[in-house]
């Protein structure tokens, strides 16, 4: 929309303030807020900020950086009062030259967007987002306790987590998020938020206004809404499939051959043998947090092992089963990202495995259909040449660091901000002692 239009929705919600948001490299909201009367000249020209305390944007001695808008990003934020009604718009990040800012995570997937443009194709993603909703601990420590006692897909009309989960499902309905489902999930306290596929670039903006909207609606009900990937020891982590396919300029599924066994094009088969080639450099960058690496183990529904399969959901990347007269929904479901992830760095990752798969005509491997890989043998895994996962975090930084292909789709810029932060996390992590540590050695030792 132009700004003049934009003046006008914002007249009529009768919003006070505005949120000027981006990221840092971390996927962390970050915002410029001001009085509704001064929005007119920011929607135009910008607003300068001082970057150099973001983490990965400028150095002191380049500090100032702009804000530009994005008009279509407008939506009022429904849980802030009437009185003080406050509205947010998404902003690209800018040098003092207008260039765009080279380490802006959200530049940094409109970039990768940018080249399949050229194409004349469109990256549809539809992000799955799980999160936990805990009791608040009344200064009882930091130890989570679900909200709910409920299991996978259940439902009592008078179900707290019901009640919630429909505040949370409303409010981002009235954002402008077109909701397809939202379902308890398998562990206590668990739950589920699926918005109906869409362009790349507007899901990532969709996968961060979730987060924010379900910490907002929970704080109100007294709960914390956690986007951790395993909180809870023993119980199934929270993880975001993300279903993918593209489309040329007419709307037609180019990952779809109805002449395939599974519906599969020759672009679909190298489109993934790109993201199992670069899988474990890959993870640095979709399960990009310690505590990711406690959701990647088998015996949780999470994937471990590198490959693919129809029906096999201990596979990497699954390909739900195609419905007749459904060809636009023929796609390729990638099931090891997790919510903690920087959504606009984590999409254009998997980009750029992609497109390495499709420029080099990769060949997929075999389907491991109807093996639950979970219960091979080591050696039968090599036999059948089943790569893992990186088991850990440094692991993952350490396979990225070789890799000249995800690091390219992030960009020098990114990449670097993006290392420096993770290696800071595996170095404070490895000094931290914690309680199982004590518990285990404090006097066994």
């Amino acid at each position: 929309m132009d700004t003049k239009e934009l003046l006008e929705r914002i007249e009529k919600d009768n919003v006070k303030f505005i949120s000027l948001q981006f990221t840092d490299v971390a996927g962390t909201v970050k915002s410029v807020d001001m009085p509704v009367r001064n929005f007119p000249d920011a929607a135009e020209d910008g607003v300068w900020f001082d970057g150099s305390s973001v983490a990965g944007f400028a150095r002191i001695q380049e500090s100032d950086m702009r804000l530009i808008v994005d008009k279509d990003t407008y939506a009022v934020l429904p849980w802030s009062p009437e009185e003080r009604r406050r509205a947010r718009v998404f902003c690209d990040v800018h040098m003092p030259d207008g260039t765009p800012f080279e380490g802006d995570p959200r530049g940094t997937l409109k970039r990768m967007l940018a080249k399949i443009a050229e194409r004349g194709w469109t990256l549809n993603i539809g992000a799955e987002p799980e999160f936990f909703l805990f009791k608040r601990g009344n200064g009882e420590g930091v130890h989570p306790v679900p909200h709910d006692v409920g299991g996978y897909f259940d439902f009592s009309a008078n179900d707290e987590a019901v009640r919630v989960r429909t505040e949370l499902m409303e409010a981002l309905d009235e954002m402008g998020l077109d909701i397809e489902v939202g379902h308890h999930e398998v562990a206590l306290g668990q739950h589920e938020i699926d918005f109906r596929y869409g362009d790349a670039l507007r899901i990532a903006d969709n996968i961060l206004t979730l987060k924010y909207t379900v910490k907002a609606i929970a704080a109100q009900n007294g709960l914390i809404a956690s986007f951790m990937p395993k909180p809870i020891y023993g119980e199934n982590g929270s993880g975001m499939h993300c279903h993918q396919s593209l489309f040329d300029e007419n709307g037609e599924n180019l990952f779809f051959d109805n002449s395939d066994e599974f519906k599969l094009s020759k672009l679909a088969y190298s489109f993934m043998a790109g993201q199992l080639k670069h899988a474990r450099a890959l993870t640095a960058v979709v399960a990009p947090t310690i505590n990711s690496y406690k959701r990647l183990v088998p015996g949780y529904e999470a994937p471990v092992y590198i490959g693919w399969a129809q029906t096999n959901r201990s596979a990497l990347i699954r390909i739900p089963r195609h419905i007749e007269g459904r060809d636009k929904a023929v796609r390729a479901e990638l099931r090891f990202p997790d919510p903690s992830s920087n959504p606009y760095l984590a999409l254009a990752a998997m980009l750029g495995a992609a497109l390495d798969g499709i420029d080099n005509e990769l060949e997929i491997t075999p389907a491991m259909n109807n093996v639950n890989i979970y219960h091979l043998t080591q050696k039968e895994r090599d036999e059948k040449g089943i790569e893992s996962l990186p088991g850990s975090l440094a692991e993952a930084m350490r396979e990225l660091e070789n890799n000249d292909v995800i690091k390219d789709a992030l960009g020098k810029p990114a990449y670097e901000a993006f290392a420096r932060a993770k290696w800071a996390e595996v170095d404070e992590h490895r000094l931290n002692v914690s309680d199982w540590e004590v518990e285990r050695y404090l006097e066994t030792a």
